[in-house]
């Protein structure tokens, strides 16, 4: 689906909402460098019907060699560690390996927040982080 918006937009110095110059969007004209932080917020909306939007920020790392890849590409380092409310998660709709990303991006959340705390807010984000169902999908 064409979400028909930017993916992700500067952050930094004097907040502004959407500051740059660089961008991950159709207009962005600047070139993502190592040590640029941008935001990561894809999204869908259907119009008159409901719109989904999860917003984390990035790191932009030093570009490397991929497997199968022509030339080297920078990478990205998640920032945000924030549980994702998966009530709005319908998990019979996501492959094996998007599971595994929501999954294993809810442990990494857990394992670093969750020692900072304690008591209930611990035993919320230990539910709010609890792995979704899989089943057998490919």
């Amino acid at each position: 689906c064409d979400f028909a918006h930017g993916t992700g937009h500067g952050v930094g110095s004097y907040l502004a909402v959407h500051e740059g110059p660089q961008r991950i969007a159709r207009t962005g004209t600047e070139k993502l460098l190592a040590g640029m932080i941008v935001s990561n917020e894809p999204g869908y909306y259907k119009e008159g019907s409901y719109g989904i939007r999860i917003e984390n920020l990035i790191l932009v790392t030093p570009a490397e060699p991929i497997e199968g890849g022509d030339i080297a590409m920078h990478g990205f380092e998640t920032l945000t560690l924030a549980p994702i409310d998966t009530r709005l998660v319908r998990s019979d709709l996501l492959t094996r390996d998007e599971l595994h990303w929501l999954d294993t991006y809810h442990a990494r959340v857990l394992a670093e927040i969750g020692p900072m705390l304690d008591g209930e807010t611990l035993a919320w984000l230990e539910k709010a982080t609890a792995p979704l169902p899989h089943d057998q999908k490919s």
